[in-house]
């Protein structure tokens, strides 16, 4: 049985294409960056949380990325991903879960996230998450959120807006801040929504 989230996201990836939905991007290059940044090997386990039909996989597979993962919670939205990859699709583990909700087999050098975690809006649901993330990721962890000049709301949902310290605070327990950016996104409609990209290393625990 779907929740209505679920229900939601589903309905959003069966009704409407990527020149419909406001956060399309047709090269993810921020997120790029902050992956190729962190230099790690082709081998590096990836994980992109919430990526439905994001083409940020299809780029890490034609750079030769060769352990890919996919979660997010519409089956509809990795169905699409998997159609235009074709047989690419193949290198690629998907899982549909939420997030808060995963319960991961293995470990994760790199945890990506791109629109998802600002979809947490209740204190529960940012520890459930850092929860997860805390204990999946074993290298570095990238997220990106409408900062505290983007939008309050998306697809109809109400969103949490962070400032660069706001994001550190969250994160401080498990995640050392490497470094911060804002950028405004051009969706495809032309409306600009201010993004916060940050990107974290993984506190060891003594």
């Amino acid at each position: 049985m779907k929740n209505l989230f679920q229900q939601h996201w589903d309905s959003i990836y069966a009704t409407k294409n990527a020149e419909q939905v406001s956060w399309t991007q047709y090269k993810p290059a921020t997120s790029l960056q902050f992956i190729h940044s962190f230099n790690v090997n082709k081998q590096a386990k990836i994980i992109d949380i919430g990526g439905g039909d994001s083409r940020l996989v299809d780029y890490l597979i034609d750079e030769g990325f060769e352990n890919l993962t996919v979660l997010d919670i519409s089956s509809t939205a990795l169905e699409k991903a998997k159609q235009r990859l074709g047989e690419k699709a193949d290198k690629v583990h998907w899982i549909v879960s939420d997030v808060k909700e995963f319960k991961p087999e293995d470990s994760f050098d790199i945890w990506h996230d791109r629109a998802a975690f600002h979809f947490l809006t209740t204190s529960e649901e940012i520890e459930q998450y850092l929860s997860v993330a805390s204990k999946a990721v074993k290298g570095y962890l990238t997220i990106g959120t409408f900062s505290d000049n983007g939008p309050d709301k998306c697809s109809g949902l109400p969103v949490k807006q962070y400032s660069e310290k706001a994001l550190t605070q969250e994160l401080e327990k498990a995640f050392a801040k490497i470094r911060c950016i804002t950028e405004d996104h051009v969706t495809p409609f032309h409306t600009i929504q201010n993004f916060l990209f940050c990107s974290f290393k993984k506190v060891e625990v003594a």
